[in-house]
């Protein structure tokens, strides 16, 4: 039996509860920019804290105000990473602070969005199915993430960083998860975060899917797939590079290059 959207919608919520009920805290008021959050608070397994004010996720950043600007200095946001393609980021380049350390880390992402524009635009049914299949596709990972985890041990003290993506909640979402299990987080607890972008991102998806009904005469449930997240999707990463590389300490090791002296200066940087 099929289960509607909106109950599946409200029972992945449910499992980003935690998240949700400190979006105060966590979320930033940006008026050009949406899904952009706080990832500090979260306990690793061994007792410590992602520290607070220090990591940033977000959508894209080509609107964002003066005053949103002003948020970002006043939060001592420095660097940027933008994981979109080479053509994404021209049609809609960031908004930055003068002098901000910007990183574009493109790797894969034009060729994977025009493939995927073809085939969602074709689809009937098995949007989970495209999703699961993107998710899985790990052979760019290394090329999009490496210098990410560089910038991240390069920040200098009392800086931020704050990394996005186009909808701040794929490529974005790897890379968060990512990072919080090199932080020695709990998977339960980066899956929550990383399901949380339907919530921060509830108002912007309804406006897609209802433009992707009415103007490519989708259906519903194959327009919602690629706008929201699922556990699946995630899950489907992890297995994926468990398969491919051994485990996610292998990969990190073999194909970010983050060995146990690097993991441990991540940890000092970011943990408390």
């Amino acid at each position: 039996m099929r289960i509607p959207f909106c109950l599946l919608f409200l029972f992945q919520l449910a499992l980003a509860h935690a998240q949700v009920a400190d979006s105060a805290q966590r979320k930033l008021q940006l008026k050009g920019a949406v899904n952009c959050r706080d990832i500090g608070g979260y306990a690793t397994k061994d007792g410590h804290h992602v520290k607070w004010n220090k990591l940033y996720r977000s959508a894209e950043m080509s609107k964002l105000t003066d005053s949103d600007l002003l948020e970002l200095r006043q939060r001592q946001i420095s660097t940027v990473v933008d994981f979109r393609g080479v053509e994404e980021s021209k049609r809609a380049p960031d908004h930055l602070n003068v002098n901000m350390d910007y990183l574009l880390c493109p790797a894969g992402s034009d060729s994977s969005l025009v493939g995927w524009m073809k085939t969602v635009s074709s689809l009937k049914s098995g949007g989970d199915s495209m999703m699961i299949s993107y998710y899985g596709k790990t052979e760019f990972f290394a090329a999009r993430y490496k210098p990410f985890f560089q910038k991240l041990i390069a920040l200098p003290d009392g800086q931020a960083i704050l990394y996005h993506c186009t909808a701040g909640k794929d490529r974005t979402g790897i890379g968060t998860a990512l990072l919080l299990y090199s932080l020695g987080v709990p998977y339960e607890t980066i899956l929550n975060d990383y399901l949380a972008s339907n919530y921060y991102r509830r108002s912007e998806n309804e406006k897609m899917v209802h433009s992707m009904i009415n103007g490519m005469h989708m259906n519903e449930d194959v327009a919602w797939s690629p706008v929201s997240v699922k556990k699946e999707y995630l899950d489907a990463t992890f297995e994926a590079i468990r398969e491919q590389y051994g485990s996610v300490d292998n990969f990190l090791k073999n194909e970010l290059d983050l060995d146990q002296t690097k993991i441990d200066l991540i940890k000092t940087k970011f943990l408390q």
